[in-house]
């Protein structure tokens, strides 16, 4: 295999590695949910966008022919729903919560049905499919700062996940590098979109937040990550 080969294969490798590590990272506040029987502390807008998100990249992956992308984003899809599943279960408050996911889950209705009804021609379908997964990318890097004005009014970033936030620079990073690889202006970043900066500078955002206010954990909720 030459050397080019080799590299391709390494960071296919590190981006599905990496991207199934941020999704496994919900696995905590799963656990969390199951043992508290509730939802306190736990963010459900994270686990919607990035589910979405997933769905969305998944038809890219298909049309595209990408089995990387088909596998991480069928995997990850896969784990938010059963997130948002247990979310649900647990919240007390269900509207706002349905609320939220029957918008974001209709606008992913409505791409579809343009994208595969109105837009004949391949490349412009995949063009198009492309900024529209980006947009829903930038939404999901986006969605864990939602708190961020509770964060720095409380002093305490209890709400936010420190494993997330170190899965979340490793992850965009990565696709950033795998779209370089590819050419593919929707995965990597460009001048026309910037799917994964978003990702990196939140990340860097979320590091300043956890230094400035340190986790104080209490005791019952250290027991469940042991």
């Amino acid at each position: 295999m030459e050397a080019g080969g080799v590299a391709d294969s390494l960071l296919s490798g590190a981006c599905v590695l990496f991207t199934l590590g941020m999704f496994s990272t919900g696995l905590s506040d799963l656990r969390h949910m199951q043992m508290t029987r509730s939802v306190d502390s736990v963010q459900f807008l994270p686990f919607l966008t990035t589910d979405i998100n997933n769905l969305g990249w998944l038809s890219y992956g298909f049309l595209k022919g990408d089995g990387t992308l088909i596998f991480v984003n069928a995997v990850g899809a896969a784990l938010q729903t059963l997130y948002i599943l247990a979310y649900l279960h647990y919240c007390p408050q269900k509207g706002s919560v349905l609320l939220q996911t029957a918008v974001l889950l209709g606008v992913l209705l409505l791409g579809y049905g343009y994208f595969w009804l109105l837009v004949p021609d391949l490349e412009a379908r995949l063009q198009q499919l492309g900024l529209f997964c980006s947009v829903f990318t930038i939404s999901m890097y986006l969605s864990p700062l939602a708190d961020l004005a509770r964060v720095i009014q409380t002093k305490s970033t209890q709400r936010l996940s420190f494993s997330l936030t170190i899965a979340t620079l490793l992850t965009s990073s990565s696709w950033s590098l795998y779209g370089f690889r590819l050419g593919d202006p929707y995965i990597m970043v460009s001048r026309r979109q910037v799917p994964n900066l978003p990702g990196i500078l939140t990340s860097f955002i979320r590091l300043w937040l956890f230094w400035k206010y340190p986790q104080k954990q209490d005791r019952n909720y250290r027991l469940l990550q042991t």
